[in-house]
């Protein structure tokens, strides 16, 4: 099992998968999931990808194989940020491309503005909005994972995440694989990541970027998703048919194709 000591607190787990010709040198495309996930949640874009970039997939600190975190850590954009960057370092991969989904959106973001010299592309996929509305339900949502389970949380908000269309069958599966993340982890995360606010951020973006979402995300109209793309200078959007927000589940197979497809377009692949 891959693992890479990222920090003192912090053994992470990560994934590498290359299906491509040994006489090329591919680049990189960097996998960030999102919120009570793990790497292991990019299952079916491996398969587009792999063939024409080395993919890596890390499991975010906290998460999946990664070291838990106490409910008392101090979560910041920039913390994350750094975990990858010292991933990649030890990998010996200068550049590469970002994909994240969901809160991995988020920090995806902030990570293009904030490491421009890093990222060629930048793909989000049912990210939020860069202010996030919501943040009064925190004390709440802590209440339910103490009482009840991140498994409880998960079943309980699952519709609206996978939408109408997808089967009974895989969206329990999602519901047991967000269910095991630990409760100390999820409470901290809630406070410190789940609701930040990069509206800042957003012009800083320097890379090409797609903004992938639906019809009926109830994330945000695609009036909403649409305002804060079009703060990103080179960016553009796409909107799939459908009301999942977690579109990189529901649709994975349009989305990894647009997303080759966008950065064949940017760099020339």
């Amino acid at each position: 099992m891959p693992t890479f000591r990222s920090a003192p607190d912090l053994e992470m787990y990560y994934q590498v998968d290359g299906f491509t010709d040994p006489w090329t040198e591919p680049e990189t495309i960097l996998m960030l999931h999102g919120n009570c996930e793990s790497g292991a949640a990019w299952y079916a874009w491996v398969p587009h990808l792999a063939r024409r970039f080395r993919v890596v997939r890390p499991d975010m600190r906290g998460y999946g194989a990664s070291t838990p975190m106490p409910r008392d850590f101090s979560w910041t954009l920039d913390i994350l940020i750094d975990d990858y960057i010292r991933l990649m370092d030890a990998l010996g991969i200068r550049r590469f491309h970002l994909v994240a989904a969901k809160i991995g959106g988020t920090i995806a973001r902030a990570f293009a503005a904030r490491r421009p010299e890093r990222v060629l592309t930048l793909t989000v996929i049912g990210t939020p909005p860069a202010a996030r509305p919501g943040a009064e339900r925190i004390p709440a949502l802590i209440e339910e994972f103490e009482q009840h389970g991140v498994e409880h949380w998960a079943r309980r908000t699952m519709a609206g995440r996978l939408g109408e269309g997808f089967p009974a069958e895989g969206a329990e599966w999602w519901t047991k694989f967000m269910g095991r993340t630990a409760v100390s982890t999820l409470i901290g995360f809630s406070k410190g990541i789940n609701y930040a606010n990069i509206s800042a951020d957003l012009s800083k973006i320097a890379c090409p970027t797609l903004v992938i979402t639906t019809e009926e995300s109830g994330l945000a109209s695609v009036e909403r998703t649409r305002e804060w793309q079009q703060m990103i200078p080179d960016s553009r959007l796409l909107v799939l048919p459908g009301n999942s927000y977690h579109v990189a589940a529901s649709d994975p197979d349009p989305c990894a194709q647009a997303t080759l497809e966008f950065i064949s377009r940017s760099d020339g692949v």
